[in-house]
């Protein structure tokens, strides 16, 4: 039996995470007012028969309810109710965009600028992300994503670390993307678009790869990079940060990154990081 809390900034996903739970057949409830909780919690234990598992929405759209959360956790704790908290998170430019797109005023101030809402937002969720199990970064995901994401978690018992890493190839010739942490050159790599049977390829293509991973040079930095990277990550998440975009860029952003991305985010999924990767320009 699973008691989840879904919580965390408005337009992150909540709803979409709700439909997850409802997929995988938990009982779902939401906006349920934070001081409804623990009686809540003894029905659902008293209910065990026909509920089994509970995912419950609770979020600042409760007002001032939302600041009984802390006070209705302790009680949980103290009747001995194990619970989860789960937290969807976004950046601010992706938050801005679902609100825009959906046209809807923002809970934490629906009067004012969607700038101020949601750091005011951020402020009022800090204590309760610091509590959270899981904290899942949507800004990337697409709705498919967070699905397979709580699947992994609350089906399957995978459950992967709180920060996503976005592996991201490109081309120096169009520009490094605007939202990299980290860029790499690959240009100093054998290119295979001097090879005329290659030129038209891409890098998800198993000749280009051979090609590319022939050389020595090419070996022995993806084999540098995979180690600077675990050695990275866990104190990357060690800070909060729950997302961290690589670049990956050659100069036209076809063969080369294309190759080194799709094996470094291979890698990096082996070590059990959620991992998602784009190609900028593969089609240019």
């Amino acid at each position: 039996m699973k008691f989840v809390i879904i919580t965390g900034m408005s337009g992150a996903g909540k709803s979409q995470a709700v439909k997850a739970f409802e997929d995988i057949n938990y009982y779902c409830m939401d906006n349920l007012p934070p001081s409804l909780l623990p009686a809540f919690a003894k029905l659902y234990r008293e209910s065990t028969k026909t509920i089994t598992d509970v995912a419950i929405v609770v979020d600042i759209r409760g007002g001032v309810f939302f600041d009984d959360l802390f006070e209705s956790l302790d009680v949980l704790k103290k009747e001995g109710i194990n619970y989860e908290i789960i937290f969807l998170d976004a950046t601010e430019e992706a938050l801005i965009k679902r609100f825009k797109e959906h046209r809807r005023p923002h809970p934490a101030d629906p009067l004012g600028r969607l700038t101020e809402a949601i750091n005011k937002e951020r402020m009022m969720l800090e204590e309760v992300k610091k509590r959270s199990n899981y904290i899942i970064d949507t800004s990337s995901l697409t709705n498919a994503m967070l699905k397979e994401e709580i699947n992994e978690i609350f089906l399957k018992g995978h459950p992967q670390k709180n920060i996503t890493i976005s592996v991201v190839s490109f081309g120096f010739k169009a520009g490094i993307p605007i939202d990299c942490d980290l860029v790499f050159d690959v240009r100093f790599l054998p290119n295979p678009h001097y090879i005329d049977s290659m030129r038209e390829m891409n890098g998800n293509d198993l000749e280009v790869q051979k090609f590319v991973m022939s050389h020595e040079q090419s070996q022995v930095f993806l084999e540098k990079l995979e180690d600077m990277l675990r050695f990275l990550l866990p104190y990357y998440q060690k800070e909060g940060k729950t997302q961290l975009v690589i670049g990956i860029g050659c100069t036209g952003g076809k063969h080369r990154s294309v190759t080194i991305s799709n094996l470094l985010a291979e890698s990096i999924e082996k070590d059990n990081y959620r991992t998602i990767i784009t190609h900028r320009d593969i089609l240019r």
